[in-house]
């Protein structure tokens, strides 16, 4: 019997450059699988951190006259920092110059070579600095890797891992499990590759180098000291490291890798897809330990129709455009939490997506401000003005029935979206339900109702939106953590009812319940004019 533990990561994001959007997306993505998780009354354990090893690195550290560790240092600094910014929830942050992980690696590599999947030979062949991947030159598109990355012909003595042995079995794991890759579009592109090409072609799969002599600024390789190991097989046993391996007694290592069914799930971008579905699965097979559950790449970002590049000057600085947001009319935890939603509303997880600050306040004014923001604050604001802040019973009269009923399969609804990472689709159940609870609104007129002096009408009709306002805010707590919790402090809910499990009519607000003061949660995007 499995518990219910939930282990995630981001990608360990690699230290040549300071953090873009693309990190923040992936990064956020991570957390609010991570918090939706423990809203269901899962044990989650979240990983995020940095990658530090390479010829990349060290090329980096000396054009800014730094030794390779103080780069690390000041580069992985940045992202810590960005994950206090973007209020992410992770367990963990590991750096590959941690030497937890330099131990893992080292244990990991001994496990390889003594099951007898290592062996010395000459690396000679295509080698991209930038990607820090080796390219076939039937791979090559102009004379460059297909990232577009430069590449240069390599020659050196080498440690190599029979990845060629594993081509039936990572065949057979992809027809086993059909969603192991996610979404179904790059598991396509996943098997083409590893059968080499639109026909199986058995063999088509090369051994890989997995260790450097020409630089130094890496792991170490057990008994070959002037060797230091690939990159790819150093930063992938990160998801490891972080739980204690070597150690298989730790908790950790039982609770988030072996004790559990849907998990790990690791996210990311899908430029590193290929080796986080063929290298690292092979390479745990290799070392017989269990295989993670899933693997979603997600897509790219364009900004405004443009392609995002250094020499074009428009890469996206999360940083710049939470400064951009506080200028319209917002405090730091409203910024966050906008940008938060926009990036998992805008596009289907897995898609590409243009980033577009006139799309930005578009959707945000439309979703939050006027639908959610609009309707907490004239209802919440009536309750407080004309009931003494106080909730009636709530009467199931058959048109209100109908609505909180709808309200209390919200969180069916919105789970099955999210257990299928379709972000976007898990908001538009919430979306589209405030606004039939703006109609209802709009049917009652409670401000009608109260000129009437039909007070007990009225207060039946705002106790049964207040209820439904704190059915959407506990749905929200993974998007848009602060807001959400705003709202339901205003609805005064206690922390401890905040999870999924109380969105049923057995803990709605009862008769008597007091509210707080309203305030504005959800203020809208407005560009200011001297």
């Amino acid at each position: 019997m499995f518990s219910k533990n939930f282990y995630i990561t981001s990608p360990i994001y690699y230290v040549n450059d300071v953090p873009h959007i693309g990190h923040a997306y992936t990064s956020i993505s991570c957390d609010v699988m991570a918090r939706f998780k423990r809203l269901e009354g899962f044990n989650v354990h979240f990983l995020t951190g940095t990658d530090e090893h390479g010829q990349k690195v060290e090329k980096s550290a000396m054009l800014r006259d730094k030794t390779p560790q103080q780069f690390c240092d000041e580069i992985s600094a940045k992202f810590r920092e960005l994950a206090q910014t973007l209020n992410l929830s992770n367990d963990d942050f590991i750096r590959t110059t941690e030497e937890r992980h330099k131990k893992c690696a080292q244990e990991f590599w001994n496990i390889l070579e003594k099951n007898g999947w290592i062996y010395k030979s000459v690396y000679e062949g295509w080698y991209a600095v930038r990607d820090e991947a080796f390219y076939g030159e039937d791979e090559l598109v102009n004379g460059k890797a297909p990232t577009g990355a430069e590449v240069e012909w390599h020659k050196e003595e080498s440690y190599f891992f029979k990845l060629s042995a594993f081509q039936d079995k990572l065949l057979a794991l992809y027809e086993a499990v059909p969603d192991f890759v996610q979404p179904e579009s790059k598991l396509n592109e996943v098997i083409s590759f590893v059968r080499g090409g639109k026909d199986y072609v058995k063999g088509a799969l090369r051994d890989l180098s997995i260790s450097r002599t020409s630089f130094g600024w890496g792991v170490k390789v057990p008994g070959a000291e002037n060797h230091v190991m690939y990159v790819w097989l150093d930063a992938l046993t990160n998801y490891l490291s972080a739980l204690g391996f070597p150690n298989e007694n730790d908790p950790l290592i039982q609770k988030f890798w072996c004790d559990t069914v849907d998990s790990p799930v690791h996210v990311v971008g899908k430029d590193i897809l290929r080796f986080h579905t063929v290298y690292w699965p092979a390479f745990l097979m290799a070392a017989q330990i269990p295989l993670p559950n899933k693997v979603f790449a997600h897509g790219w970002w364009t900004n405004e129709g443009q392609k995002i590049s250094k020499s074009l000057g428009n890469v996206i600085d999360p940083h710049q455009e939470l400064d951009w947001l506080k200028s319209l009319n917002c405090d730091h935890e409203t910024a966050v939490d906008y940008f938060r939603y926009f990036l998992l509303r805008e596009v289907p997880f897995g898609n590409d997506g243009d980033y577009s600050r006139k799309n930005f306040m578009l959707r945000v004014n439309a979703e939050l401000a006027n639908n959610i923001g609009n309707l907490t604050q004239r209802i919440l604001s009536m309750v407080h003005k004309n009931n003494d802040g106080k909730i009636v019973k709530i009467a199931y009269y058959e048109d209100g029935k109908e609505l909180l009923e709808k309200a209390y399969k919200l969180p069916q609804e919105f789970s099955a979206e999210m257990d299928k990472f379709a972000f976007d689709q898990a908001l538009e159940k919430v979306v589209i339900f405030a606004r039939a609870c703006n109609h209802f609104v709009d049917q009652k007129a409670p401000w009608t109702l109260k000129k009437e002096h039909r007070y007990d009408e009225m207060n039946l009709a705002l106790s049964t939106i207040a209820e439904c306002l704190r059915c959407i805010a506990i749905v929200l707590q993974p998007f848009i953590p602060t807001l959400s919790n705003r709202m339901l402090d205003i609805l005064n809910v206690e922390e401890k009812y905040r999870a999924l499990k109380f969105v049923n009519s057995d803990n709605c607000l009862k008769a008597g319940h007091q509210i707080n003061e309203p305030k504005g949660v959800f203020p809208r995007l407005e560009i200011k004019t001297n």
